[in-house]
């Protein structure tokens, strides 16, 4: 995925309450975001990527329930939830090294993971639509951000530290890679799972999947 593709801006449009629901929700989600963090964007990244690795693993989980209980093939999408929550927990795994979480924030993390992993599990069993709109947003909201933080690598506002090794393993990174190959990284998954949880919202919605 090139660089220019995964910095173009792109926003699905609120369609329906269900929709305005999920978007309104991570809008509110954001504005704390954006209040508590004021542009520290390594300790953003770190509670950001506990919450985006809740979906995937709870939308997994009770996909693999639904796929037992109809006896029914899932069409691919426990493998592919399951492989996003891992992909979002490399990222946190990553910012950890980066950004060094004081206590207040490793608390926060433990805090913030308890509450969204209960929330969203009681949302995507009465609505899974909604909860794929959901991490839509969450992810949009993501690419956005990690826009601002490279903007800021860019510009000197952040310094360009060298990659940490979990992070050059993983994505296969050259040894000698920085803060900005790893953002760019990241911001390219994030792109992916965005598209992916909008185009499960828009199956479920259209009634393709039931």
């Amino acid at each position: 995925m090139s660089e220019e593709y995964e910095a173009r801006p792109k926003h699905h449009k609120p369609q329906g309450i269900s929709d305005r629901i999920a978007y309104g929700t991570v809008r509110f989600l954001r504005f704390f975001a954006d209040l508590f963090f004021s542009g520290r964007y390594g300790n953003r990244a770190v509670v950001l990527e506990t919450v985006a690795a809740v979906p995937g693993m709870v939308g997994g989980a009770i996909q693999h329930l639904h796929s037992l209980r109809r006896m029914k093939n899932d069409d691919g999408w426990i493998h592919t939830l399951l492989e996003e929550a891992e992909n979002e927990r490399m990222h946190l795994l990553t910012f950890i090294e980066v950004a060094k979480p004081n206590w207040l924030e490793r608390t926060l993390v433990i805090i913030a993971q308890g509450i969204f992993y209960n929330a969203f599990f009681v949302l995507y069993l009465f609505s899974s639509k909604t909860a794929h709109r959901v991490v839509g947003y969450l992810e949009e909201e993501a690419v956005y951000s990690y826009t601002e933080y490279l903007a800021g690598v860019d510009s000197g506002k952040y310094e360009n530290v060298p990659a940490p090794q979990i992070a050059i393993d993983y994505w296969q990174l050259p040894e000698d890679a920085r803060l900005r190959e790893v953002i760019i990284a990241v911001r390219a998954d994030e792109a992916k799972h965005r598209d992916v949880n909008h185009g499960f919202a828009d199956e479920l919605k259209s009634g393709a999947r039931k």
